[in-house]
């Protein structure tokens, strides 16, 4: 065979293995193609095509009086597609791009209008299909930037996308920060109402189709959501804003007088337990105080002199004393400790007077005396009264409550324990523990668990309600409740409390305390620090808040009285003052006046019972339940506020508690500025509304 021959046979032997090979990959194409199509086709779509949650955007929280305490907002990410439908043509996009260039430079003032038109010049050279353009920008700036150029041809075809998240804001900024809490997916133990309510706030969350596009980055194949999410329901609370703001201004102020290192306020309404304020500070650093730390529900503490309410009552319902009984004040020997009072004065006195004056020696004799053959006799009083058992709160966070017993606990000292319980140590208990036991006291007995949501509303309609619970129907007999209430008015007009608590317009009822903090692991003997505290309800001739201040260590003075009883009386105060339902037969007149006081429109019956009180007959009659006052000089006029369903009510000359509960009421969402009265809405009164429509409010 020739050298010829030989490479022909090899050039068709490599053409004939070409050809197989040819041949293999195309029957291999064939087979992926029309036999393994749809499973390849589905891999594909995984990869490039995914279904993501879209946000709800979250429940409202509300207070009692109708005032927005927590609210979402809508932000937008805004980001562009280079070749939108509108924009494709080149003459389109670099005609105007410069002059969007320049609108977003001037608007958002973070780049030059050159910067932003090489940025948009190089992502079309890109093909980029989801241009960043701007974060966290505001409903109102949308509105705004949708008129720039290439934007303005359309909603979706000029390029602009405005991916909606939801920004969770507070109105009121810190107050009731604590009480209202957050909710955060990645923290274990929710805090406060948010993290509390979150399968109501949360609402329920929608899907939307999303591609993945070079550089890993996913974009909305669709503009809107294949399945819309659904919006939260809302919670209205029992804080009552004006007082919130009382309670936390009043605290904070002799927090820093007395260079204190935390403190807390609670407010509560005796008949229902619904609480109205709870305010919590700690010292951050010299002069500054932050609310860290939710006190009221977890600081667990020895509560002092102010549990000595309950060892009274074991004695007066197990009759081994009367209020008249005598006993010796000053100082009480057990083995291994001297009890000494405050101000130690050898003297006899009445059980009464005893509790007045916050003798520790007096207590801790009668307790001993009566129950230390049998202290189980009055530790099974304190369990009947749940001080061992949690209160069952709304919100989590709650300290277990520490209180022994002989039969449970292996620290009980035969000696020592029974008489020092007597006084309130050698117990853990929370500020709100106490308070809801001097509630029960106001209310006769009956002890009611504190109460932090009053209902849950979707779309203004209630899906849930709760009412007071009740954990013991009665403490005690109604004959020992009548002495207790009087030996705490007497702390206040005679006792520990009368130089700083008394007001000789209105009665209170209470109880001092004055503990001594034991350090964690040295004890009482660590260093002096001290807990001052005042704790009770007003009026007391028929109560209708009860309320407990608490302030530890205190530099300089450190007794209850002096330290915890000018927050409450300052409190109290200013409640009694703004309350009419507290007092009647004001006899205030106007003298010399020739113009009358002015007044905000408001609630039609508040209004007329304050000019009532200061002697101005209205000219007109009202029916409506929201009136405006028109100044006349022949007397009061008003005018009727009338509020249609679905349409917009007309707020302005309101304050902001009668305007937002107006707004509440009409399923509307509210954006506010300023202070005083309303000057501004943003939606004209009688406008058709729908609800969940926000409203732009402007006070001055």
């Amino acid at each position: 065979m020739s050298i010829r021959d030989n490479i022909l046979i090899r050039v068709y032997l490599a053409f004939g293995l070409i050809v197989l090979f040819a041949i293999a990959v195309v029957a291999k194409l064939g087979h992926v193609q029309f036999i393994e199509g749809d499973k390849w086709r589905a891999r594909a779509d995984s990869v490039t095509v995914k279904e993501f949650e879209v946000e709800a955007a979250r429940g409202n929280i509300y207070s009692v009086d109708g005032s927005l305490l927590a609210t979402s907002v809508p932000e937008y990410e805004l980001r562009m597609d280079l070749y939108a439908g509108g924009i494709q043509k080149d003459e389109v996009f670099y005609g105007k791009v410069d002059s969007l260039a320049l609108k977003l430079s001037h608007f958002f003032g973070d780049k030059t209008s050159k910067e932003y038109s090489r940025i948009l010049r190089k992502a079309r050279q890109d093909t980029a299909r989801y241009l960043l353009i701007k974060r966290k920008v505001s409903y109102q700036d949308l509105k705004i930037v949708r008129t720039f150029p290439l934007y303005n041809i359309g909603k979706h075809t000029g390029g602009l996308m405005a991916i909606q998240k939801n920004k969770r804001i507070l109105p009121f900024k810190s107050l009731a920060a604590r009480t209202i809490g957050y909710y955060n997916e990645n923290v274990k133990n929710p805090v406060g109402l948010e993290g509390a309510f979150e399968k109501y706030i949360n609402g329920e969350k929608g899907k939307q189709i999303m591609q993945r596009i070079p550089g890993g980055v996913w974009r909305p194949i669709n503009p809107e959501a294949e399945i819309a999410p659904k919006e939260g329901a809302d919670i209205i609370s029992t804080i009552d804003i004006n007082l919130q703001d009382l309670a936390q201004s009043t605290l904070e102020q002799r927090l820093k007088e007395t260079k204190s290192h935390h403190g807390t306020v609670i407010i509560m309404e005796v008949a229902t337990g619904e609480v109205r304020a709870i305010a919590n500070f700690t010292k951050e650093s010299e002069g500054v105080y932050k609310e860290q730390f939710n006190y009221a529900i977890a600081g667990n503490q020895d509560p002092g002199s102010t549990f000595k309410l309950a060892s009274y009552m074991a004695l007066l319902e197990d009759k081994k004393v009367d209020t008249n009984t005598l006993v010796r004040t000053g100082w009480y020997q057990i083995p291994g400790k001297r009890i000494t009072d405050s101000h130690p004065k050898d003297e006899m006195v009445t059980v009464k007077r005893a509790f007045e004056e916050s003798s520790n020696a007096a207590i801790a004799k009668m307790i001993n005396d009566n129950y230390g053959a049998n202290p189980q006799e009055f530790t099974d009083h304190l369990y009947n009264w749940q001080f061992n058992k949690k209160l069952g709160l709304q919100i989590a966070g709650e300290a277990n409550p520490v209180v022994k017993s002989p039969k449970t606990n292996k620290s009980w000292h035969k000696y020592m324990t029974l008489p020092q319980m007597a006084y309130g140590y050698e117990m853990q208990l929370t500020p709100l523990k106490m308070l809801t036991f001097y509630n029960a006291v106001a209310n006769n007995g009956k002890m009611v668990a504190p109460l932090f949501v009053k209902e849950i509303r979707r779309l203004g309609n209630p899906i849930e309600q709760f009412e007071p619970v009740v954990l013991v129907d009665k403490l005690c007999s109604d004959e020992t409740i009548s002495k207790l209430k009087a030996m705490m008015e007497g702390v206040v007009e005679n006792g520990s409390g009368k130089t700083v608590i008394k007001n000789p317009l209105y009665k209170i009822a209470g109880k001092t305390g004055t503990a001594q903090v034991a350090d964690a692991n040295l004890g009482y003997k660590a260093k002096r620090q001290y807990q001052a505290s005042f704790v009770g309800y007003f009026p007391a001739n028929k109560p209708k808040y009860s309320m407990i201040v608490v302030i530890n260590d205190p530099k300089g003075e450190y007794y209850g009285a002096l330290v915890a009883g000018p927050v409450f009386r300052k409190i109290a105060d200013r409640i009694y003052a703004s309350d009419t339902e507290m007092f009647s037969n004001v006899k205030t007149h106007l003298v010399g006046n020739t113009k009358l006081p002015e007044t905000k429109a408001g609630h039609s019956k508040a209004t007329a019972q304050v000019y009532k009180a200061f002697g101005i007959k209205p000219l007109y009659a009202s029916n409506s339940s929201y009136f405006k006052v028109i100044d006349s000089t022949n007397g009061l006029a008003v005018e009727e506020i009338e509020s249609m369903p679905g349409r917009m009510p007309n707020v302005q000359g309101m304050g902001l508690r009668d305007a937002m509960f107006l707004l509440g009421n009409a399923g509307l969402k509210a954006r506010v500025k300023g202070s005083g009265k309303v000057q501004i809405q943003s939606i004209q009164a009688g406008n058709t509304i729908r609800r969940g429509q926000y409203v732009q409010l402007e006070l001055k």
